[in-house]
């Protein structure tokens, strides 16, 4: 019953919008069998170092970043988009929603039917040449990777090759202002699945007059969301989508 009622709030806070963004994390991936960064037990970094994928040490040595990440590289190309990607991307498709912000590297929502997407740490569908910055495809990379070549080098040139994700210490893609530049535009914000912990992305929500988190745990701006809901994303998210197109509708 709370979870209705929540739902409910939700999507009479967002409905009342002109201009709603969807900004998301790591959670919404966890479903497609992607793990997240911060959870006890189950986290990435309960297996990894984060000071392994660092740009410092990925161009001091990139064969043992290929080394350390190639299994999750794996798992992420081979994801499928959950539920919840899939409402997100009807819900732009009818008009609810206009973006989606995320922090994900996974492509899971174009795969789920989203168009309007920026990515603000990188994409994980390409890689680039360090020094002379020809751009291939990751399952070139990964096919290169499983056949024994580490690092994967760059045809042209020989340099290694790195995916266009942002590793800590890099500077922030040009996809980082488009989000700044539509944030400004919004009025309404859905975070979904994001601790909305990592700098700078997590002062996106600051811009927002209206704010909705779906989140399990408590985040920096729980305190001032309209609406903050602890449960299961892949049931909300759908349920959500059909309690905004029932207020459009009426």
């Amino acid at each position: 019953m709370k979870n209705s009622e929540e739902i409910m709030d939700a999507a009479r806070v967002l409905s009342r919008c002109q201009h709603v963004t969807i900004f998301t994390g790591a959670g919404i991936s966890t479903e497609s069998g992607i793990p997240d960064f911060r959870s006890p037990g189950s986290g990435l970094w309960n297996q990894l170092d984060p000071e392994d994928f660092t740009i410092q040490r990925f161009k001091a040595n990139p064969q043992r970043f290929y080394q350390l990440g190639i299994k999750f590289l794996e798992t992420i190309l081979k994801a499928s988009p959950s539920p919840a990607h899939q409402a997100i991307g009807e819900m732009e498709k009818l008009g609810l929603v206009k973006s989606v912000i995320t922090q994900n590297i996974d492509g899971l929502h174009q795969k789920g039917g989203s168009k309007n997407v920026i990515e603000v740490h990188g994409t994980l569908q390409t890689a680039s040449c360090l020094f002379c910055h020809k751009q291939e495809t990751i399952s070139k990379v990964i096919e290169d990777v499983q056949q024994g070549l580490l690092p994967p080098r760059c045809e042209d040139c020989g340099e290694p090759v790195k995916p266009d994700i942002t590793l800590f210490g890099e500077a922030m893609p040009p996809t980082y202002q488009q989000a700044l530049e539509e944030v400004q535009k919004a009025d309404g914000m859905l975070v979904i699945g994001s601790s909305l912990l990592v700098s700078p992305a997590n002062m996106l929500p600051q811009f927002i007059k209206k704010l909705v988190i779906i989140n399990q745990e408590d985040t920096p701006y729980h305190s001032r969301a309209d609406v903050m809901i602890r449960q299961s994303i892949s049931k909300t998210v759908p349920r959500l989508k059909e309690a905004l197109l029932e207020r459009k509708i009426s």
